[in-house]
């Protein structure tokens, strides 16, 4: 009777390969989770900034109109002008850039690579 008992209790665990082979499936599903996702979020980063730009867009050139310069990003919050809520840094948490032409209003994201004048910039120009 203690030889089937013997016999079941090593029997009852898993090896090492069989853990390993559970390990690399997990993983390689990790992996293909991970390239669908990243690009999602790439994706919408940049959505967020084109609104969020288009936005500041907008109140600094009713600021431009109304006042003869052009506003700063910082200038819109302490006047109380942009709402509440409104992401005052890019999605990549670099400041927007604007430059004021006339009566136009250019808002720039730096983009992913947090540099100015690259080409992953994302602009916003006439509405």
């Amino acid at each position: 009777m203690q030889r089937r008992i013997r016999r079941r209790s090593r029997r009852a665990g898993m090896t090492l390969v069989e853990i390993m082979i559970v390990v690399i499936i997990m993983s390689l599903i990790a992996t293909a989770v991970g390239m669908a996702v990243i690009p999602m979020i790439v994706r919408a980063r940049i959505e967020q900034a084109s609104t969020d730009a288009a936005t500041i867009r907008g109140v600094a050139e009713m600021w431009l109109i109304e006042n003869g310069t052009c506003p700063s990003v910082s200038e819109l919050v302490d006047e109380g002008v942009l709402r509440d809520g409104t992401r005052t840094l890019d999605p990549w948490d670099s400041p927007w850039s604007l430059e004021c032409e006339r009566t136009s209003v250019h808002v720039t994201s730096a983009g992913p690579d947090r540099e100015l004048g690259t080409e992953d910039d994302i602009p916003v120009e006439e509405g």
